[in-house]
């Protein structure tokens, strides 16, 4: 598999959870987004050190590390040999949990056959374990939302971020199409995956809540993503925008 290929099946992927997402005719169809932020855990299987070798292997290194004790995440910043997309690799730490949920979580992963964990597309070809009971969603979710999506979601793109400028178009005139399109957007910089930076205008779109069967047979609608669209609030900066969206404070220097 190629690196045009890879990014091409997490998208796939990730527009099969939400096709109102892959339905919007804003922009181009052919414009690339300017990060997809994945969520995955720090699982042996799953975890930063598990897939760099892959993502290495399609050209990706890591530019930026950033911590955020608060959440229980770390984040890694991963850019492409050329033009492209980021990564944006939120890996939730699962020692942050308290010992229930953590026990809650660790019992769900570890149901997934050693099949599922193997290749370089483990995180575009859907969740690796059996999904979990609404018990146990909801557990998850009171103790970290970030551990619920995980428990339905697994390892996999989160939510694709567009940079207005690239795309010709400001972010006020995106965010009035987007209310069109039926996508009730929020400025809150703490909604979504990670803290977003000020040096950045930020909107983040809930995708629609996705009507789910639960391991019992009982359904229940969640929400699982969606979509942001940033402009850069300050024009004396030459790198790309995803460099400037995670606060500076949360920044690690790398080894």
């Amino acid at each position: 598999m190629q690196r045009a290929e890879f990014i091409q099946q997490l998208w796939l992927d990730f527009i099969h959870q939400h096709p109102e997402i892959g339905g919007l005719r804003l922009w181009p169809p052919g414009a690339s987004a300017e990060y997809l932020a994945l969520l995955t855990l720090n699982h042996r299987h799953h975890g930063m050190e598990a897939l760099l070798p892959s993502l290495e292997h399609f050209g990706f290194r890591i530019r930026h590390r950033h911590a955020m004790a608060d959440r229980g995440l770390l984040v890694n910043l991963l850019a492409p040999p050329q033009e492209g997309p980021w990564l944006a690799v939120a890996e939730l730490q699962i020692g942050t949990l308290s010992r229930q949920p953590r026990a809650l979580l660790e019992e769900l992963v570890e149901r997934a056959p050693e099949t599922a964990h193997r290749g370089p597309n483990r995180l575009c070809r859907g969740r690796p374990w059996p999904m979990p009971e609404w018990q146990r969603y909801q557990a998850l979710h009171q103790a970290h939302p970030l551990a619920a999506v995980l428990a339905i979601n697994g390892p996999r793109v989160h939510h694709v971020g567009y940079d207005c400028q690239r795309l010709g178009t400001s972010i006020d005139d995106l965010h009035r199409g987007m209310e069109e399109a039926g996508l009730a957007g929020t400025g809150d910089r703490h909604h979504g995956l990670f803290p977003i930076s000020p040096m950045v205008d930020y909107r983040f779109y809930p995708s629609g809540s996705r009507n789910l069967p639960f391991a019992e047979g009982d359904e229940h609608r969640v929400e699982t993503g969606g979509i942001a669209l940033v402009e850069k609030s300050v024009t004396t900066h030459q790198e790309r925008l995803v460099e400037l969206l995670l606060p500076h404070h949360t920044r690690c220097e790398l080894s």
